[in-house]
């Protein structure tokens, strides 16, 4: 398995966590940044994520900004991706059990990072469940 990340600042020292566990997981990473605190702007890491994911480069991303939505909006602006805000383990389940997500969007500033690393588990341990679920993930896209 092969995982895309990338971080704004706010999210940087939690993208260093998350990345831990995943090589810990024997997972490859692809870390498309930032490599510090210094400020940044999230879309310039949201992009080459789900560029990553929707050429199959990867098989899923993961994505930290200080609340997640900015980075979550703009990964979400490529058509092959579902990405899913998660705040809690139970959503990241949810997003790959009926939404088939293919991207995790974190929130650095307001969860724990044990939190985090919990919903990453979730998330790339959890498969999706297709059946009626499949049908609506279909009508997502636009095209």
């Amino acid at each position: 398995m092969k995982i895309a990340i990338g971080s704004d600042h706010a999210g940087y020292q939690l993208k260093l966590a998350v990345v831990e566990l995943l090589k810990a997981r024997g997972i490859e990473v692809e870390d498309f940044g930032t490599h510090s605190e210094e400020s940044t702007d999230y879309p310039d890491y949201a992009h080459p994520v789900a560029n990553s994911v929707e050429s199959k480069e990867a098989d899923l991303g993961i994505v930290i900004c200080g609340s997640g939505n900015g980075i979550n909006m703009a990964v979400n602006k490529h058509q092959g991706i579902r990405s899913a805000l998660c705040w809690a383990p139970e959503l990241a389940e949810m997003a790959r059990l009926h939404n088939n997500a293919n991207v995790l969007a974190l929130p650095a500033r307001y969860i724990p990072q044990e939190t985090a690393l919990k919903c990453v588990e979730v998330f790339l341990d959890t498969d999706f469940e297709g059946g009626r679920h499949e049908r609506r993930v279909n009508k997502i896209a636009c095209s």
